[in-house]
C-alpha cells in the first residue's frame, strides 16, 4: 500500500538516495550528476517548500515538494518537483504523488500548478502530467543539455486546481 506524509529530518538519507539515483543519469533534472548530498538536500528540503515522502510497504519510494512558483503576487500558483526510486517502478508512485500534490496544493490555498521545466525527451513525465490535466503552455528551445541528445527543448506545463 502507498501512503504519503510530510517528510521529517530522519527521512533525509532516504530522500538523498532517491535524488542521487535520479540526478546521476543527467536526463531529467537540471542538477549536475555530481551534485553533493548537502547541496541537494539544501535545495529539496529548503524552508520555502513543503516536502513529502511516498511510502510503499513502509519504505520511502518517492519524494516531492510543493512551493510558491513565484513570490508575492505570483504566490497563488504552486510549483512542485517529484522523484521516485526505480526500485518501485511500475507501481504508480509518480501518479499517486501527482494526484496527492494537486489536492494538497488546493488545500494549501493554491489556485493552479505550474512546472517551469519538463524536459521534452522525458516522455514518461510529459505523459503523466498530461493524464493529470496539465497542459503544455510553452516550449523553451535548447533549455536542457541532455547527456545523450545534446541541447533539448523543455516544456512549461500548467493546470488550474
Amino acid at each position: 500500500m502507498l501512503t504519503i506524509r510530510k517528510a521529517v529530518a530522519a527521512d533525509h538519507d532516504e530522500i538523498w538516495k532517491i535524488i542521487k539515483e535520479v540526478i546521476v543519469l543527467g536526463d531529467t533534472y537540471v542538477f549536475s550528476p555530481n551534485s553533493s548530498k548537502e547541496k541537494m538536500l539544501n535545495f529539496w528540503c529548503s524552508a520555502d517548500k513543503q516536502v513529502y515522502v511516498a511510502l510503499f510497504d513502509d519504505k520511502i519510494a518517492g519524494t516531492f515538494f510543493i512551493k510558491d512558483n513565484q513570490p508575492d503576487l505570483g504566490s497563488h500558483i504552486a510549483n512542485a518537483g517529484y522523484m521516485a526510486s526505480s526500485d518501485f517502478s511500475g507501481k504508480g508512485i509518480g501518479k499517486q504523488m501527482g494526484l496527492f500534490s494537486i489536492e494538497e496544493a488546493r488545500r494549501l490555498g493554491y489556485k493552479a500548478m505550474q512546472f517551469n521545466i519538463v524536459i521534452k525527451s522525458n516522455q514518461r513525465a510529459v505523459a503523466l502530467w498530461q493524464k493529470l490535466d496539465f497542459e503544455i503552455i510553452g516550449e523553451i528551445p535548447d533549455a536542457f543539455n541532455h547527456p545523450q541528445n545534446g541541447m533539448t527543448n523543455a516544456y512549461i506545463m500548467y493546470r488550474k486546481i
